[in-house]
């Protein structure tokens, strides 16, 4: 029995194949690229560190302290550059402030494992 595929068979294979790439490949970019919401928030950070088996980001911990000597709420971040990890490792410890970007909808953890991520820093004291 001889079996051969027609053209507009094998592209209806190549296309089923393709597309859904295309598609996953086109809403990470948007996700990844498409800013939520923007913003500043000053606290103490007290974790930064390198995670991931395959795609490392930097992941880090902030506390934010309203008023002295209440219980502080934690801001957790993703820093995709390591130039600003590295700012952030030399201020752990000091009151900064994160300017940072909110990005929902992001499909894997490959890429941070928070939707927020930190684009600047500044220290405050």
């Amino acid at each position: 029995m001889n079996f051969t595929l027609s053209r507009t068979h094998k592209l209806i294979i190549a296309a089923v194949l393709i597309l859904p790439v295309i598609v996953f490949a086109l809403y990470t970019w948007s996700a990844l690229t498409w800013t939520y919401s923007s913003g500043e928030r000053a606290g103490y950070v007290q974790k930064l560190s390198k995670k991931g088996w395959i795609c490392k980001t930097w992941e880090g911990e902030m506390a934010l302290v309203s008023i002295p000597g209440t219980v502080s709420e934690k801001f957790y971040f993703t820093v995709r550059d390591d130039s600003i990890a590295t700012l952030i490792n030399q201020t752990i410890g000091k009151r900064v402030a994160v300017m940072y970007q909110q990005h929902k909808g992001i499909p894997t953890s490959c890429f941070g494992e928070t939707e927020y991520f930190v684009a600047g820093l500044k220290v405050v004291e």
